[in-house]
């Protein structure tokens, strides 16, 4: 039993104590370190929302990643927690811990890898394990744009609720898009894709960025996942997330 709580457990403690003093994604390539990049960083992203009286809501949105680099490679930690009630009744709980590993060649190329667990209580998934590995592209990176393509193999596991495992091949593509369009504000855009033989997964960060001062931002963001083919007993194909949060970066 201890074993199977663990993950939910450890995304929640992760989650809490990064959102108590993110810029998590689906994409979250780290860009490729510039001089002054420091060795050490991360970013802390939390919003909260609460309404009693003729409605009870509770919305809790929390993200977090850690940077850090050694050499040529750019290591990447991230954790996402989503949890969204009316009424004392659960309808989003969302649990998310992955880790990524970039290797940059001189010039715009560079190898990645990263492996993800997920835990949605609403996707028809128990929980999925999913491990990916391929070569990426920096077409653009300069003081107002950046864009990277990335593409490779990986391996999912689905651990269904009612019929147990299935391990599944993928084919993984994504770009990540960064416009810095003033010196106040910034858009991002990520999108990547998962195909497997069981379905497609989609997913999308469009995400607008107000820095307050050198540590806070103002972000607003929407998000989109939407699997092709969910399980029977998921209620929709697609999850979206369009939030307002406060962002912290050091």
């Amino acid at each position: 039993m201890l074993a199977k709580e663990w993950p939910v457990r450890g995304a929640i403690v992760i989650g809490a104590l990064w959102a108590a003093p993110a810029v998590a994604s689906p994409f979250y390539a780290p860009p490729p370190p510039a001089e002054d990049t420091p060795m050490f960083s991360g970013d802390i992203e939390f919003g909260y929302n609460r309404l009693t009286g003729n409605t009870n809501s509770e919305t809790l949105i929390s993200k977090a990643r850690l940077q850090w680099l050694t050499g040529n490679v750019t290591h990447s930690l991230r954790s996402d927690v989503r949890h969204v009630s009316k009424e004392g009744d659960t309808s989003t709980e969302q649990y998310l811990i992955a880790g990524r590993e970039r290797y940059d060649f001189s010039g715009p190329h560079y190898l990645f890898g990263f492996a993800r667990w997920e835990k949605d209580r609403f996707a028809g998934y128990d929980q999925q394990l999913t491990a990916i590995g391929g070569y990426g592209r920096q077409l653009l990176d300069n003081d107002r744009h950046t864009l990277s393509l990335e593409a490779g193999p990986g391996y999912r596991d689905d651990r269904l609720r009612e019929h147990g495992d299935e391990q599944l091949g993928v084919a993984y593509t994504a770009f990540d898009y960064h416009w810095s369009f003033s010196d106040y504000a910034d858009i991002r855009q990520e999108v990547s894709l998962e195909y497997t033989r069981q379905n497609v997964t989609s997913r999308s960060l469009t995400a607008l960025t107000a820095p307050l001062n050198a540590k806070l931002s103002l972000r607003l963001s929407h998000e989109l996942k939407h699997n092709s083919e969910p399980p029977q007993d998921a209620e929709k194909n697609s999850d979206t997330t369009t939030s307002a949060s406060v962002l912290y970066h050091w």
